[in-house]
């Protein structure tokens, strides 16, 4: 069991036990109530594929899937998901096989710098799962809480648009 960190001071608050499956692995943890999910993952969990962008659930960088939703998992707590099912960029592939979704980010060179791609990739997942796009402006309009700075939106939506058309 890994401990997160300790109080400031004796008696200050006392550290949570809890539980995670992350990527298919239940892992056990003790945690600070104001531990984020995000740094979590990071910081104690050593999936590093999550990054840190804003810290304001702003620009995607830390979407992760909790069951088949995606959130931003900077703005949730670590306690909040204590017996969840996480996936992260890490846990999308099975073993040196790709993802469909990030195997079609490569065919569609859907990614600069990389940095947000961990979170498109995500978050395009969940929005295949919520099954509502239809269209090419409804992947844009679902995608627009994920934030690339290079500016490779198009590129991204024909990534996402090939796994939809695949799986029609």
């Amino acid at each position: 069991m890994a401990t997160i960190s300790k109080p400031a001071a004796p008696g200050d608050v006392e550290p949570l036990d809890i539980s995670l499956t992350i990527n298919g692995e239940r892992q056990a943890f003790t945690v600070l109530p104001w531990v984020t999910l995000l740094d979590l993952l990071r910081d104690h969990a050593d999936f590093t594929g999550t990054k840190k962008g804003c810290d304001h659930g702003q620009c995607g960088a830390c979407t992760v899937l909790v069951g088949d939703r995606r959130i931003n998992s900077c703005l949730r707590l670590a306690v909040m998901h204590d017996g969840d099912n996480i996936t992260t960029i890490e846990g999308m592939g099975d073993g040196d096989a790709l993802h469909p979704l990030q195997q079609a980010f490569l065919d569609h060179d859907a990614f600069q710098c990389g940095y947000c791609t961990p979170g498109q990739i995500c978050s395009a997942q969940g929005l295949i799962n919520e099954g509502r796009a239809r269209s090419r402006e409804e992947i844009r309009e679902l995608m627009s809480g994920n934030l690339c700075r290079c500016g490779a939106y198009t590129n991204i939506a024909d990534a996402i648009e090939q796994v939809l058309g695949e799986r029609a």
